[in-house]
């Protein structure tokens, strides 16, 4: 493509190297395709043929989210493979709440300088995230912007949309005393609190490769970096197969915030303390920061990255589906009448 602007690469913009980062994106984008997805790169907008067999009254469900300041760990150890899948993941486990199957994700990149090998590196984890979930990466953009970010740090979000026949929305109102709360594990910390994480383990001055032995000789860097699990597949199965009253992605906001979101008024959640199977790192977190526990289940997922709402007598076959699809989901509580949160 004979395109080019010396004025505009004179100011900090080079268009050839969003050309070359292009062609570098295009095998990772080819490995998210679809039934319905035009993932050919280069036009104005992203096309996707939507398949409504067997629904009666398609809803689509849509979501969008970044990365958040977890980026400047990636940036700290110059690893730029797995954010993208943090990102599809906030927006894919947002949408699974309501019942949605993911159809098709966008992804914006925003950047002081334009590395093709670093943008094909991001772009790589996003079409990653995309696979996980079952998605399209049918678009995006990359923006090069100086000036407005350091050269070698970039900004990160994304927007996916997914389906669901109207009938088969999750209705909280369906909720009553006596309901089980499942946990369905994180991978970490996921993709919330990081100004926090920054803050208190001073990750600019700190030695993000030695190996902790709270972290189980992992270094401290790589925990951080572990991408958020993406918990589509086992949910869709889990929809299949069990009456689900309730979902719950325990992001930014932690227990206390989240888990109220899926519960219908007048109906608490009681979580006892000593179920919740929570990871070395947060302990580790806790501990270094000095943090109350109280405001620790109010900003983190503490190992729980989902909560799933169940009738008591579907919690077996619920656990069973969720352990069959990779899932190693336990019991973490039940619904009483109440308002919040009780963490006993």
């Amino acid at each position: 493509m004979d395109s080019r602007s010396e004025s505009y690469k004179n100011a900090g913009v080079d268009i050839t190297a969003g050309y070359a980062a292009v062609e570098l994106m295009k095998k990772h984008i080819a490995r998210t395709v679809t039934a319905g997805a035009d993932t050919g790169i280069g036009g104005f907008g992203g096309l996707f043929e939507l398949d409504i067999t067997g629904m009666q009254h398609p809803v689509l469900v849509s979501g969008t989210d970044g990365v958040g300041t977890k980026l400047k760990l990636a940036f700290l150890m110059d690893k730029h493979d797995t954010v993208g899948i943090d990102c599809v993941a906030m927006c894919v486990n947002d949408i699974i709440c309501c019942g949605a199957k993911p159809l098709f994700f966008l992804d914006y990149i925003a950047l002081g300088k334009n590395v093709p090998e670093k943008v094909a590196d991001i772009v790589a984890g996003v079409a990653e995230g995309c696979v996980q979930s079952e998605a399209a990466l049918i678009g995006g953009e990359t923006a090069e912007m100086p000036g407005m970010y350091p050269e070698d740090e970039y900004d990160l979000a994304g927007f996916a949309v997914g389906a669901v026949d109207k009938s088969r929305v999750l209705d909280k109102n369906t909720e009553c005393a006596g309901d089980v709360i499942i946990a369905l594990p994180s991978s970490g910390i996921h993709s919330n609190g990081f100004s926090l994480v920054r803050k208190v383990f001073d990750v600019e001055n700190a030695d993000l490769t030695k190996p902790v032995a709270e972290l189980g000789g992992r270094g401290l860097g790589e925990v951080l970096l572990t991408p958020t699990k993406i918990y589509v597949r086992p949910m869709l199965a889990l929809f299949e197969q069990v009456r689900v009253k309730g979902v719950s992605h325990i992001t930014g906001g932690g227990f206390y915030e989240n888990i109220p979101r899926s519960i219908r008024p007048g109906l608490m959640a009681r979580i006892e303390k000593a179920a919740v199977r929570t990871l070395p790192v947060f302990g580790l977190l806790a501990k270094a920061g000095n943090i109350p526990e109280r405001d620790m289940f109010n900003t983190y997922n503490m190992g729980v990255g989902m909560t799933v709402i169940v009738a008591k007598e579907d919690a077996d076959l619920a656990l069973r589906v969720l352990r069959e699809n990779g899932e190693d989901a336990y019991i973490l509580g039940e619904l009483a009448e109440g308002e919040g949160v009780e963490l006993w």
